[in-house]
């Protein structure tokens, strides 16, 4: 059995964990179904590969950007507590529940792909990395509550559940997906799903009046300001430089030029150390200019690709992609979701310190700037375009409490992992491995019969949602809408 274990491990670590090879193979399986050429095939495959690559380019600048910003505000802040990282938890998992992991992936994956063919939540999950957190994760929750011995059953239910949640999650959140995208093409195919969802839900309650993030008007002195690379950039220069005259002040000589020891030129003075925080601000504005060039490769190249597939392998099914996919329909609204969020990571962060850990013992969790950005970027778009401005506040305001609230009830099903450092960051890791490692934690037997009724009851919900709102053009924010055109026509008529 060692060579089917490597060969799975191979494809599902050196394959479908890398989302450019996977969306390259979508592409070219898409565009052999349309009887494109063997050059189109090729060409298409390769851009559209390639554009997933420059997006995760963009996303590692903007990783290292943020690595020394999160280590500055918690150094001056005096903050101590476990940091989800979803990148650090399946590391540490991975030498324990590697193998059961890999048969999870695949498996999975050929679960869902039959459920996109066969029933009607037709979504093909792309997200690669994603799927190596949620396998871990499952693997981890899993082995837990079945006991180590039982990998078969681990990797049985594992992957039922795991394929369940690939295809229901696009699904519950594809009404607030077009209102994003403004048609029915692409699907969300990210584990924070929850989080854009309640941010969506969120902005249809409190917004009906709210303008668009993108609405903003400038003074003339500040319309460069209408350019989102130079209003995001400029923004983080200021946050940089705030923390770093806090650092100054506040911390030893020696500590505070060790944050910036990475940086090309590591500081050996106060004069490096402003210039290298400032750097790094402008290194995060670059970042997020390649993530959004990335996606336009992708939307160009995958898309129509994609009707390949849809009409000939899996009718009717739609690519669920990362969540960058969503930031250049609203790129005011991702900063905006970014700072909301972190700020509803510092309130959860609060009420955990002052309430909940001392009466109930919760873990402390810090907000991580890496999930805040992306997930709460992500709320902020979803936000925004049912509920505008204040939609984006406060629908990614509630996603970083989520990101933290959630990320903290699922340590205490994760066994000794749950004494680690670190632990899932985004939403659905949180509510979906809390709930499937309770119902684990009943037993071998019981804990799997309730484990398959679970994800089937699931699976009918979301059968259900997508027939009767979905498929039916139901779309959140109906009255914002009518709002926005009513005040497109008036101020039409005036002009």
């Amino acid at each position: 059995m060692d060579w089917l274990v490597a060969i799975l491990d191979f494809i599902s670590k050196q394959i479908l964990n890398v989302p450019a090879y996977l969306i390259g193979i979508v592409a070219a399986v898409g565009l052999i179904a349309l009887k494109k050429s063997a050059g189109q095939v090729v060409g298409g495959a390769l851009k559209a590969a390639l554009g997933y690559l420059i997006l995760g380019a963009g996303a590692n600048v903007v990783v290292a950007a943020l690595a020394p910003f999160g280590d500055l505000i918690f150094k001056v802040t005096g903050a101590h507590g476990v940091v989800p990282t979803n990148e650090v938890i399946t590391a540490q998992a991975a030498t324990q529940y590697g193998a059961t992991s890999a048969y999870l992936i695949v498996l999975s994956f050929i679960v869902m792909l039959l459920l996109a063919r066969f029933t009607p939540l037709k979504y093909v999950f792309l997200t690669g990395h994603h799927m190596v957190f949620m396998a871990t994760l499952l693997a981890v929750v899993l082995s837990v509550g079945f006991g180590p011995d039982n990998t078969l059953l681990v990797v049985l239910v594992g992957s039922l559940l795991m394929g369940v949640i690939m295809v229901v999650m696009p699904a519950f959140a594809q009404p607030f997906m077009n209102r994003v995208t403004k048609d029915d093409k692409l699907a969300i195919g990210h584990f924070n799903t929850l989080g854009y969802i309640t941010a969506g839900a969120l902005g249809a309650a409190v917004g009906r009046t709210s303008r668009s993030t993108e609405d903003v008007k400038f003074p003339q002195g500040l319309k460069f300001l209408r350019d989102s690379m130079v209003s995001t950039t400029l923004l983080m220069v200021i946050l940089y430089l705030f923390f770093a005259v806090w650092g100054a002040i506040a911390l030893p000589h020696d500590e505070a030029m060790k944050i910036f020891a990475a940086a090309a030129t590591p500081p050996t003075d106060f004069g490096g150390y402003f210039m290298a925080a400032f750097a790094e601000a402008l290194q995060f504005g670059i970042g997020v200019s390649i993530i959004l060039y990335g996606v336009r490769i992708i939307l160009g190249e995958l898309v129509p690709a994609f009707q390949g597939i849809a009409n000939k392998v899996v009718p009717g099914a739609r690519p669920a992609l990362d969540v960058p996919i969503v930031f250049p329909f609203a790129p005011n609204a991702s900063l905006i979701g970014f700072m909301s969020s972190f700020v509803g990571g510092l309130v959860a962060l609060g009420v955990i310190a002052v309430w909940l850990g001392p009466a109930w013992g919760v873990a402390l969790i810090l907000p991580g700037m890496v999930p805040h950005f992306f997930d709460g970027g992500g709320a902020g778009v979803f936000g925004n375009a049912t509920g505008g401005r204040r939609g984006a506040v406060v629908g990614a305001f509630v996603n970083g409490l989520l990101i933290t609230f959630l990320p903290a009830l699922l340590l205490t099903v994760m066994g000794s992992l749950g004494l680690a450092n670190s632990t899932f960051g985004d939403a659905d890791f949180g509510w979906f491995g809390s709930v499937v490692g309770m119902f684990a934690g009943l037993g071998t037997v019981g804990g799997a019969v309730t484990l398959v009724i679970f994800a089937i009851v699931l699976f009918g919900a979301a059968c259900l949602y997508k027939v009767r709102l979905v498929d039916t053009g139901w779309v959140p924010g109906k009255a914002r809408a009518e709002w926005v055109d009513a005040q497109k026509a008036e101020a039409k008529a005036g002009n």
